[in-house]
C-alpha cells in the first residue's frame, strides 16, 4: 500500500501561539500534516515576553529567538516570513498572500494575535509615537530615545509597565501615564498596586495616575504629551501601551463569525468548517485572552483536535506574572474578592505582601508581591477547585508549611 497523503495544514501567524501549536502537532503526530507557517514579521517566532529585557539591553536578539529556521526545515515545515495573508477564501480552501501567491489548505489555523490600541488623539501619527509589540518596535524605541532623551509611556497595565521598565533600565528618563487611580487595576488590588508604584519610582520612573492624555504635541516629531489638566510632559518618544485589539479583520472579511475576536467553540473551531483560531485573536465563551499561558493551553487542545483526539478547551485561569526592579508580582483569579473571606499576610521586614481570597472553603483568587515562590501552587489550587479546609491555617504561609502540617 502507498503512503497516506498528508493533509495540508496552514497556520497564519508565527507568534508564540502559532509556534506552540505546530510544535505540539509534530510531537503528537509528525507525519499527519504538510505544514506551512506564514508570519508577517521578518524573524521566525520569538519570545515577546522578553522584549522589555531586550529593550533594557540585558539580553541580545538571539536570546529572544524560540526556534531557528533549521528547526522548521528539519521538521519539514514550510516557513514563510515577512509576508502577510491578504485574503482567506474558505470556500476554495485557499489563502492569498500579499505577493499574490495562492496556497491551498485542508485545515487552516488563524493565530494572528492582536494589534496595539492607538489612542485616537491629536498627534498620534507623529514620528516618535511607537507601539510595543515587536522586535522592530524595540529598535524604533532605541532610535527615538538615543542619548537618553526622555520618553513617555501611556498605559499602566502589564505592557506599559514592561515598556517603562525596559526603557529605564536602558538609561532613558521615563514618565508613565495612566488613566486610572492605580497601576494594573485589572490584575492587582490597591495595596499591591501601591507597592508596585513605589518599586517603579525606585527605578527612577515618574508615575502619573488619574492622568488623561489630551494630545501629543510636535510638528513632525514628538515634543511632548499634554494632559487634560494642562500639564505638558516633554519627551522625544511616546510609547502607546493602552491595550490591545484582537486581530480579527482577516477572519471577518472571510465571513467567519467575529465578536471582539474570532469566535471559537470548545475545540477552537470557528464558524467555518476546517478553520480554527487560537491565541490573542480568538474569542472563547466571550473572552479574549491577552496572555501567553491561555494561548499555550489552547495550542495543546487544538493540536489534539487536529490529529483526531477527543479534547475540549474549558477556558483558562487568568494569572499575571511580572518582575519589576527585581520585585516579583503575581495575581490570579478573583483577586478583589468582593464579599469573600480574605487572608492577608503583610511582612514589612521582607516587604512581602500576600492576599488570598476564599469562598466556600476554596481558593478563588490571590495577589502576591515580593515573594511569589508559591504562585503556581495557588494557581493550581484555584484551577482544581479543591477544598483548602485541611490546610487553611497554613495556607498563607505556602505549600511547604501546608504539606508539612
Amino acid at each position: 500500500m502507498g503512503q497516506a497523503v498528508r493533509e495540508r495544514l496552514i497556520v497564519v501567524g508565527n507568534g508564540m501561539a502559532g509556534l506552540r501549536l505546530v510544535d505540539e502537532v509534530i510531537k503528537r503526530c509528525p507525519q499527519r500534516f504538510m505544514i506551512t507557517v506564514i508570519g508577517a514579521e521578518p524573524e521566525p517566532a520569538y519570545n515577546r515576553v522578553l522584549l522589555s529585557t531586550l529593550l533594557a539591553g540585558e539580553i541580545g536578539a538571539a536570546d529572544v529567538a524560540l526556534k531557528s529556521r533549521s528547526w522548521y526545515a528539519a521538521n519539514r515545515i514550510t516557513l514563510i516570513t515577512g509576508e502577510s495573508v491578504r485574503v482567506v477564501d474558505p470556500c476554495r480552501k485557499c489563502v492569498y498572500l500579499g505577493s499574490g501567491q495562492a496556497l491551498s489548505f485542508d485545515r487552516l489555523v488563524l493565530a494572528t494575535g492582536s494589534e496595539p490600541f492607538r489612542l485616537p488623539i491629536s498627534g498620534c501619527d507623529l514620528d516618535g509615537v511607537i507601539a510595543f509589540r515587536t522586535m522592530a518596535d524595540v529598535e524604533r524605541m532605541r532610535v527615538s530615545t538615543g542619548r537618553a532623551r526622555p520618553a513617555v509611556v501611556i498605559g499602566g497595565g502589564l505592557l506599559g509597565i514592561e515598556a517603562a521598565y525596559g526603557l529605564a533600565r536602558a538609561g532613558v528618563p521615563v514618565t508613565l501615564i495612566h488613566l486610572m487611580d492605580r497601576l494594573m487595576e485589572r490584575q492587582l488590588d490597591s495595596e499591591a498596586a501601591r507597592r508596585l508604584k513605589a518599586a517603579l519610582e525606585g527605578r527612577g520612573i515618574a508615575v502619573k495616575l488619574d492622568a488623561k492624555t489630551e494630545m501629543i504635541e510636535g510638528s513632525r516629531w514628538v515634543d511632548g504629551v499634554r494632559l487634560s489638566d494642562g500639564t505638558l510632559v516633554p519627551c522625544s518618544a511616546v510609547v502607546m501601551a493602552a491595550g490591545i485589539v484582537p486581530n480579527s479583520a482577516l477572519a471577518k472579511h472571510a465571513g467567519l463569525e467575529t465578536g471582539r475576536g474570532v469566535k471559537v467553540d470548545d475545540q477552537l473551531r470557528t464558524s467555518v468548517p476546517e478553520v480554527y483560531a487560537l491565541g490573542e485573536c480568538a474569542e472563547h465563551r466571550g473572552i479574549c485572552y491577552g496572555l501567553v499561558e491561555p494561548a499555550y493551553d489552547q495550542a495543546r487542545i487544538l493540536s489534539a483536535v487536529l490529529v483526531g483526539e477527543v479534547a475540549s478547551y474549558q477556558g483558562s485561569v487568568l494569572a499575571t506574572n511580572l518582575k519589576v526592579s527585581g520585585v516579583p508580582v503575581f495575581s490570579v483569579g478573583d483577586f478583589e474578592g468582593q464579599g469573600a473571606e480574605k487572608i492577608v499576610l503583610n511582612d514589612e521586614g521582607t516587604h512581602a505582601y500576600r492576599k488570598l481570597v476564599i469562598r466556600d472553603d476554596r481558593l478563588v483568587g490571590a495577589v502576591l508581591f515580593g515573594d511569589t515562590g508559591d504562585a503556581l501552587w495557588y494557581r493550581d489550587l484555584i484551577a482544581s477547585g479543591a477544598s483548602i479546609k485541611a490546610v487553611r491555617p497554613q495556607l498563607s504561609f505556602g505549600r511547604a508549611y501546608a504539606e508539612a502540617a
